[in-house]
C-alpha cells in the first residue's frame, strides 16, 4: 500500500466501470440488473421473483450472473450481453471534470469490467472520457472469468503488462479489491453517492485489502493530482 502522497508516481490506474466512473444514482446499473432478471426469467421459463432468487444465487456462487448462466445453462455470453445492455445510456451525464482529472492524472488508465467492451465504450462515450483510457479489459478478455476470481487479474496483468506494485485499482465492490491487494496493488474503494453500497459490495471483516476509500472519486483523484 502506498499513501496518497506517493500515488502521483503510479504507472497504471485500473478503474472499474459501473457505479465507479459514474454515480450509482444514475440508475444505469439498476436497469442492467432488471434486464438480467428478465433474461434469467425468459431463459429458465420462470416467474420474475423466482428469476431474481436464481440470479442472486448465480452471482453469489459464480461471481456474475453470466458466469452462472454459462456454467449451469450453457448460455451464449454474447446473447446475454446484448440483451442486458439494451439500456438507456442517456442516464449517464457527460463529465468534463472527470475528463480533466484523468488527463492530469499521471500514469496510464485501463478500464477493468465484468461487462463487455461495447458496454464500456457506450458509458465512456457518454462521460466524454473514452480517449483517456489506454485499454478496456472486459470479461471476454478474461476468458469469462469475472472479478473477484484471481485468474482474471493475472490475465489482466499479463495482457496489459501491469506491474502490481506500481498500480492502483479503483472499485465500488470492495471484495473485488482483495485479489488486487494480494498481488501488491494499492486499492481504492468507492462508496456510492446516493445510498450505502449493498452489503455484498462492502468490505469483509477488517478488510485489510481496502487501502483507501472515498465517497467522492473526483475530489480524491484531484487530491492525487495536487501531489504531482
Amino acid at each position: 500500500m502506498k499513501p496518497i502522497t506517493e500515488l502521483n508516481e503510479t504507472e497504471t490506474w485500473i478503474f472499474d466501470l459501473d457505479n465507479t466512473l459514474y454515480p450509482a444514482s444514475s440508475g444505469l446499473m439498476a436497469e442492467v440488473s432488471s434486464r438480467m432478471t428478465l433474461f434469467v426469467a425468459e431463459t429458465l421459463g420462470v416467474a420474475s421473483d423466482t428469476a431474481l432468487v436464481e440470479q442472486k444465487r448465480m452471482f453469489r456462487e459464480h461471481g456474475t450472473t453470466l458466469r452462472g448462466l454459462m456454467n449451469d445453462h450453457e448460455v451464449d455470453p454474447d446473447e446475454f450481453m446484448a440483451f442486458v445492455h439494451t439500456v438507456d445510456y442517456t442516464r449517464v451525464d457527460r463529465s468534463p471534470r472527470l475528463a480533466t482529472v484523468l488527463s492530469n492524472l499521471p500514469g496510464r488508465k485501463i478500464v477493468y469490467t465484468n461487462a463487455s467492451v461495447a458496454h464500456a465504450e457506450s458509458v465512456l462515450d457518454r462521460l466524454g472520457v473514452r480517449d483517456a483510457f489506454a485499454g478496456i479489459f472486459d470479461v471476454a478478455a478474461a476468458d469469462y472469468i469475472p472479478k473477484p476470481h484471481p485468474p482474471s487479474y493475472a490475465i489482466l496483468a499479463t495482457e496489459h503488462g501491469v506491474d502490481p506494485v506500481h498500480s492502483v485499482m479503483v472499485e465500488d465492490i470492495a471484495p473485488n479489491l482483495a485479489p488486487a491487494a494480494e498481488m501488491g496493488m494499492t486499492t481504492l474503494w468507492v462508496r456510492h453517492d446516493s445510498e450505502p453500497n449493498p452489503y455484498w459490495a462492502t468490505p469483509d471483516g477488517e478488510a485489510d485489502y481496502v487501502h483507501h476509500e472515498t465517497d467522492d472519486l473526483l475530489a480524491w483523484l484531484e487530491n492525487v493530482v495536487k501531489q504531482a
